[in-house]
């Protein structure tokens, strides 16, 4: 009878689970819902929306700014009133965060939606979730609030289910955001309440297509045809929805430029069109680049080599060729004696050549150009700090540092400036001790203001002296505990001192950047730049190159503001130090 039992259940089971798993796996969307049907607990509002109008309007509250339309511990204001215990309980950070990218009819913008699925531990008492959404290095820019029904109560299983956001729309494209999942209720003591991720929306090209991006357009085939000393270079033109009239392209080599300015004739060729360069040195390399004449225009980068032009020879007369004939004949001798006598030396020593030979092919050093990997599984953890004592302008050169080295080295940067909510919640001693223990590298930013003693303020995070003093113990306990420094490093922009780095963190390893952006992409992912008969170039990070990429170009525009501001500080300081001097001379 057991048998026949068991092997009813092995038949019926299957189909069972089956449509079990795909009720919990199935992505639940939110419903407009009203809080009064929340706070009664009815049926129909198991995931509900809430919106700032039903706050403002049932609650009498004004969501301050800083959430973007959220509201601060939303449990304990929605649901909290009546039952305070329903807010007290811990609920672990929701998992498997993901972005969707949805249509969007604007081609200037992007569209997304977030899903995730809530954790196991603490799901019982687990009363909504709270999504926002922040640009790296600017305000709160979308805040969705979802809550549950009063009486609703998740259990084991559900931990599998897969919830959804609304849509959140007008994205700017090529940018980067930093969006945050929270889990309701949050007590005031809890930590692991959320899930941070870092993404980018798509660019033009990816989105609409090239042929329909002016920024991002660039000639895509560039033949290039020698006659003689004249070069002919083919290229192909942009769409005629561009509006792309005029072109350039320079080409130099040896120090020496030639700009040309090219204006295709439309009538005769829409396709595409060919120019010449004249007067170029026979046997020399030249690299060139061609665009759009346009604001920004993204470049095609080419080379090529002049070919030497064979000399024109005149026939030798006849009274010369005898003479001639002499001569070769006696080269001919002494050439065959020669080739003789160093057969004979060859053949006694036979390993001479072969070691002159490898020892060459060995001095050659081979270069390989390395692409660092976007969607790296476990990219490095980096925490940048800074002081903010040298003004806004050294601020944003560092927020732009962490955003090139986020987007053109592969890795993760963790950054105060994008995480206001997390230096909201555990405060910034804290923040910072966690971030130093949980990177993997650790970059100090040092300028002049940063061991200038100041208040502990918000803008000043906690003091710059603080960061000093707290990366300086961590550096100490390694060294005592033989650990390997390889974590802390020291950095200065091209405007400050090597003097500007504290002896606290003189054992370190230091770079000045941008010239040593390779070293540090060396640090991060531990790859030898310098091998024997080896070289390695990283795609646009080397202080030639670096600056192709739109972010490279904002991280040296921001240098360049940056060492202007301070110079400017310099000067005004100094004249006020002569103005005291002056009325100091004068009163005694």
């Amino acid at each position: 009878m057991w048998e026949k039992v068991f092997l009813l259940c092995q038949v019926l089971l299957p189909c069972h689970c089956v449509q079990t798993l795909q009720t919990l796996t199935m992505a639940i969307l939110p419903k407009d819902c009203s809080l009064a049907c929340i706070r009664q607990g009815g049926p129909e509002c198991d995931y509900c929306r809430v919106s700032i109008d039903d706050i403002n309007t049932n609650l009498g509250l004004k969501s301050p700014k800083l959430f973007g339309g959220c509201i601060p511990w939303p449990c304990f204001k929605l649901l909290g009133e009546e039952d305070p215990s329903i807010c007290q309980h811990y609920v672990q950070a929701p998992t498997d965060v993901n972005i969707d990218f949805l249509p969007d009819p604007d081609p200037n913008s992007d569209s997304v939606v977030v899903s995730w699925s809530p954790s196991l531990y603490g799901i019982s008492f687990l009363r909504g979730f709270q999504v926002i959404l922040q640009p790296l290095g600017g305000s709160v820019a979308a805040c969705q609030l979802f809550v549950f029904q009063k009486n609703l109560t998740l259990y084991a299983s559900h931990a599998e289910r897969v919830y959804k956001s609304d849509p959140i729309h007008g994205l700017p494209l090529g940018s980067q955001f930093s969006l945050t999942v929270m889990a309701l209720p949050v007590p005031e003591k809890w930590e692991n309440f959320y899930r941070g991720k870092i993404f980018s929306t798509r660019s033009c090209a990816e989105k609409n297509g090239l042929h329909l991006c002016k920024a991002d357009w660039y000639p895509q085939h560039v033949d290039v045809h020698q006659r003689g000393t004249v070069t002919t270079i083919t290229f192909n033109l942009a769409p005629p929805n561009l509006d792309i009239k005029s072109y350039f392209s320079v080409c130099g080599t040896n120090g020496k430029t030639t700009y040309t300015e090219i204006e295709p004739n439309y009538s005769k060729n829409q396709t595409h069109h060919s120019f010449e360069l004249r007067d170029l040195t026979e046997g020399a390399n030249y690299t060139c680049e061609i665009a759009a004449n346009q604001m920004d225009a993204m470049r095609k980068l080419f080379s090529f080599q002049v070919d030497r032009q064979e000399p024109v020879s005149k026939s030798p007369t006849w009274t010369l060729v005898i003479p001639l004939s002499f001569a070769a004949a006696a080269i001919f001798v002494v050439l065959w004696v020669v080739l003789k006598r160093t057969s004979c030396v060859q053949m006694k020593k036979p390993y001479f050549q072969s070691d002159l030979t490898s020892s060459l092919e060995e001095g050659k050093a081979q270069e390989e150009v390395m692409i660092p990997p976007e969607n790296r599984k476990n990219p490095p953890r980096l925490l940048i700090c800074y002081s903010s004592n040298d003004g806004p302008a050294h601020v944003n050169a560092v927020m732009k540092l962490g955003a090139f080295v986020q987007q053109q080295m592969a890795t993760q940067v963790t950054l105060d400036l994008w995480d206001s909510l997390g230096l909201a919640e555990e405060g910034h001693v804290a923040w910072f001790c966690r971030q130093i223990r949980e990177s993997d590298f650790v970059l100090v930013i040092c300028s002049r203001g940063l061991c200038r003693k100041s208040e502990p303020s918000e803008e000043s995070i906690f003091g710059s002296e603080g960061i000093v003093g707290l990366i300086g113990a961590e550096v100490g306990r390694a060294k005592s505990d033989g650990n390997d420094l390889s974590k802390y490093m020291a950095a200065i922009f091209n405007y400050s001192e090597d003097t500007d780095i504290p002896t606290e963190l003189g054992l370190v390893f230091r770079y000045k950047l941008t010239a040593d952006l390779p070293k540090l992409f060396s640090q991060l992912h531990q790859v030898r730049i310098h091998a024997p008969g080896r070289y390695v170039k990283i795609k646009n990070i080397s202080e030639e190159d670096f600056i192709r990429s739109p972010a490279g170009q904002a991280l040296q525009e921001a240098i360049n503001e940056s060492a202007k501001a301070m110079n400017d500080n310099t000067e005004r300081f100094g004249s006020e130090e002569k103005n005291n001097d002056r009325i100091l001379n004068a009163s005694e």
